[in-house]
């Protein structure tokens, strides 16, 4: 991994700016998520109506305690065994931009596992948001190549890094409960 594109990353998101970035997942649009200025930019970008809440990605368990205000024993058991990207749907979310949050007062949350990304958010400290890089409604890009050009021209700073990588791995999607039960949404 290059050290300069790490910190031009870490630059544009201290600066407010929207990146463009891999992820474990897909192609990712984001920004600081307690940034609300920024958030709103990527809900601009993407043309999606800020009713629709995004997910955000943290680097380690820490960082995810610092966003919600309890995550249930269960989920912390499936988060250190999961091999596979798991976002989960937390209830009460904290220090987090409002414009993140869903109108029920929930954050969908991811602990990464792609190298890049998890150094990256752990050396800005914060969270970042990440929804796939396309304008809302359209298919989701598999790869850097599949990406629009409105997206491209529209996004402040493009991580030149995995522009060959293919995505075919969606997350598993998880929701806690109000009994702090683990629902599966999607495996």
């Amino acid at each position: 991994m290059s050290l300069s594109i790490l910190h031009e990353t870490l630059e544009a998101l201290i600066e407010g700016k929207s990146i463009l970035y891999p992820t474990d997942t897909v192609w990712g649009l984001g920004c600081d998520a307690t940034n609300f200025d920024a958030v709103s930019a990527v809900y601009k970008i993407k043309k999606r109506e800020e009713s629709k809440s995004l997910i955000v990605l943290v680097s380690s368990i820490e960082m995810l305690l610092d966003c919600v205000n309890m995550v249930p024993e269960k989920a912390l058991a499936l988060l250190s065994k999961s091999k596979k990207p798991t976002t989960i749907i937390y209830r009460n979310p904290k220090n987090l931009s409002t414009n993140c949050i869903a109108s029920d007062n929930t954050i969908a949350i991811r602990i990464v596992q792609d190298e890049f990304c998890k150094q990256l958010i752990a050396e800005f400290g914060k969270p970042i948001v990440s929804t796939s890089a396309n304008i809302s409604g359209d298919d989701t890009p598999k790869s850097f190549s599949e990406i629009s050009k409105t997206i491209l021209h529209s996004v402040d700073y493009i991580v030149n890094l995995q522009q060959d990588k293919i995505a075919n791995t969606s997350s598993r999607i998880l929701r806690i409960t109000e009994n702090n039960e683990v629902e599966v949404i999607r495996e």
